[in-house]
């Protein structure tokens, strides 16, 4: 007979006795069964103890967190938590040095725990911290667990950033500045004036008054901090006024902050991490969004100065050089023009641009490909000025529709998603990459309109090819601009014709009725084929990334299941592996048959909370949970969409559930083709045996002889 569903079975350890195993009943009151406890080994005060975890991060538990408590849980007896920050702030206080050291190593231990962490900060525990480190009197590992137990403690946001004054944020600058400073130091002092930078805006302005972004470059070279040090040049970029973000970008620029990026961390001898992709993903959002005053800005008709590139961009392609003898009549032919150069309104083409997105950007671009890449541009302009009328590229229309698609795909204006680490490398290989990458689609626009052979009435249809092929070479990650050209050759338009057909495939052909049934036949057999490969990798196990952690800390947990499918085993890890976790470092497990049901999204107990902000949307659509006996939740966010399918539909299969991802789908669909097409072309090599010759017939008792002549 199964245990009650409130009774799960634990062993307490206390040090220098013998384990105690008991039952402990859900529905008692904790002070009650640690009174019980502290009975068996003859401890008085049983009110100055708590319960921790054995193992991983030792946890405080409480009556909040007691129903995690799983059968065959290690729990420790220890000091209750404000007992122990009672402690911890006396010794950290104390004048003995090794004393004083070994009391903030364990502070840096149990600060991310909650429950320390508010008794602490109760007993003003921070503003003690606080000065120690405003004395300037702790150095090397003193003060690095100073730094950490004080970034711990702040993480919980029990306590305003707005209160820390501004002889601790100099104090913190002063590190970063210094020279020679213990990496772990530095990592700490980067990590504390990023939060401060995006939890307070009147700490903004004190941190940049205090740090400039030329220190935080001369930092990207140590492989060891370049990841922080970014991170704070994004929180700086990411919170400076409107008109402040200009200034910091051509700072940034005339300290070759993009090319140091490009060879000390893209092109550098470690592999990107993660936290790095996602550090570099921001920045290149960040840079882009630079873009959106100039993309939100309609051309003024009436302003002689915007009129002027117009006039320029006539200029370079028609004159060759400054007309001095130009008139009023001279331009009242310049509507010819316009129209060569592909404007939609011939008479006054600054009308073109008054439509936002993409507003003043498109014009920019046309300026900077006549400007320098001349060549091109009087090419592009005067080839199709110079073709039949209805097969002629209108390049003002297009120069313009292609900016805008361009914002669409780098989602220019839009906040970085928390999570997501798409950064392009090829956008940190030159100064002017946006420029230069709308230089590149241009040519790319052109040749497909030629290849299309397409009319004005084709515009629409030109314009999703050209989008097509962008997107599926950014997909490529080229490296270099370089790359990505010779990406874009092989999408030609007969080649985006040959993979759509290859991918309508699965869905237009076969529809024959015995192809039909023959699908059906197959569909089985495919099901259980991406069935097995799913628990396969979830056998494999794969890492996540701790809910809610601060990026900066890189806190991770494992999950895999069991070789015979019937336990899923997890558990915390310090960092992320290289390679399988064997289950003997998983303390957790959960029993297959206890899972009732997997749930995703927002319907995720951790998700509920979560508020509607954009950077949170990524992660709702990669947060799944595992609800089990009794009314227990693992909670996921996968690191990305393939591991989220590849999960929740693994999970699924192990509940004997459908199997419904697009990942599936489009893996159904592609093996069912394959097989499809193998089973066919097998039918269609069969060969077919010759007739026998004929079997002689017996001689005939009659010989006819025709005579013919």
């Amino acid at each position: 007979m199964p245990p009650p569903a409130d009774i799960v079975k634990v062993a307490i350890e206390w040090p220098g006795a013998n384990a105690q195993l008991i039952e402990m009943d859900q529905k008692r009151p904790l002070t009650s069964i640690i009174r019980e406890v502290c009975d068996g080994w003859s401890l008085s005060g049983s009110e100055q103890f708590a319960l921790r975890y054995a193992d991983g991060p030792q946890l405080y538990i409480t009556e909040q967190s007691r129903s995690e408590i799983k059968n065959g849980t290690i729990l420790r007896l220890a000091i209750s938590p404000g007992r122990a920050a009672r402690q911890l702030l006396e010794r950290i206080q104390s004048h003995g040095i090794d004393a004083r050291l070994e009391a903030l190593k364990e502070l840096a231990k149990l600060s991310a725990d909650p429950t320390f962490a508010a008794e602490f900060i109760n007993m003003e525990g921070i503003g003690t911290l606080a000065r120690l480190v405003e004395s300037g009197t702790h150095f090397g590992e003193m003060l690095a667990f100073t730094l950490t137990a004080f970034l711990e403690l702040m993480d919980h946001g029990i306590v305003s950033w707005d209160l820390i004054s501004l002889s601790f944020i100099k104090q913190i600058a002063g590190y970063v500045n210094q020279p020679m400073v213990d990496v772990s130091i530095l990592q700490r002092s980067l990590a504390i004036l990023e939060s401060m930078v995006l939890n307070s805006h009147s700490l903004y302005h004190r941190v940049a008054q205090e740090i400039t972004v030329g220190q935080l470059i001369g930092h990207l070279s140590n492989q060891e901090i370049q990841t922080y040090a970014i991170a704070l040049i994004n929180a700086l970029f990411l919170k400076a006024p409107e008109d402040r973000r200009q200034e910091m970008a051509s700072t940034l620029a005339q300290k070759h902050l993009r090319s140091i990026i490009l060879n000390h961390v893209i092109r550098g001898n470690r592999p990107i991490k993660a936290e790095m992709a996602h550090q570099l993903y921001v920045l290149q959002v960040l840079t882009f969004n630079l873009l959106e005053e100039r993309m939100m800005t309609k051309m003024d008709p009436n302003d002689k100065t915007q009129r002027d590139v117009i006039f320029e961009l006539r200029r370079i392609a028609f004159d060759g050089e400054n007309d001095p003898t130009g008139t009023e009549k001279r331009k009242a032919l310049y509507a010819k023009d316009y129209k060569m150069l592909g404007f939609t309104n011939h008479v006054n083409p600054a009308m073109d641009f008054t439509q936002t997105p993409p507003g003043m950007l498109a014009l920019d671009n046309m300026l900077y490909l006549a400007k320098v890449h001349q060549d091109t541009y009087i090419r592009i302009v005067l080839e199709n000025s110079s073709r039949e009328d209805k097969h002629e590229c209108p390049f003002g229309r297009c120069a313009i529709d292609l900016t805008r698609i361009l914002c669409e795909i780098l989602q220019v204006g839009e906040l970085p998603n928390e999570g997501c680490n798409d950064y392009h490398p090829m956008f940190f290989t030159h100064d002017r990459a946006w420029e230069e990458f709308f230089c590149i689609c241009i040519q790319l626009l052109n040749k497909t309109w030629k290849e299309m052979r397409a009319t004005s009435e084709d515009f629409n249809k030109v314009m999703q090819v050209v989008r097509e092929q962008i997107t599926r070479a950014l997909a490529m990650k080229p490296s270099s601009l370089d790359q990505l050209k010779n990406k874009l050759r092989g999408l030609s338009y007969s080649e985006i014709l040959r993979l759509r057909q290859s991918e309508r495939m699965s869905q237009d052909d076969f529809q024959s009725p015995p192809i039909i049934e023959l699908r059906e036949r197959i569909q089985p057999e495919i099901l259980e084929l991406i069935k097995q490969q799913r628990l396969n990798r979830l056998c494999e196990g794969s890492c996540f990334r701790k809910v809610g952690n601060r990026r900066r800390q890189e806190k991770f947990w494992f999950c895999r299941l069991s070789l015979n499918h019937k336990v899923l085993h997890y558990g915390d890890l310090d960092e992320s592996p290289q390679g399988e976790v064997p289950f003997e470092m998983l303390s957790d497990k959960i029993p297959v048959s206890d899972i009732k049901s997997v749930v995703t999204g927002k319907d995720c107990p951790h998700m509920k909370e979560k508020s509607a902000l954009k950077q949170n949307k990524e992660v709702l659509e990669l947060a799944f949970s595992v609800l089990y006996d009794p009314d227990e939740t693992l909670n996921f966010v996968a690191p990305n969409k393939y591991e989220y399918c590849i999960w929740t539909d693994g999970l699924c299969a192990l509940l004997g559930r459908e199997m419904s991802s697009d990942l599936t789908r489009s893996d159904l669909d592609t093996l069912i083709s394959m097989e499809m097409k193998l089973r066919l072309l097998d039918l269609e090599n069969i060969t077919i045996p010759e007739a026998p010759p004929p079997v002689p017939k017996e001689p005939s008792s009659y010989n006819f002889t025709y005579n013919y002549s």
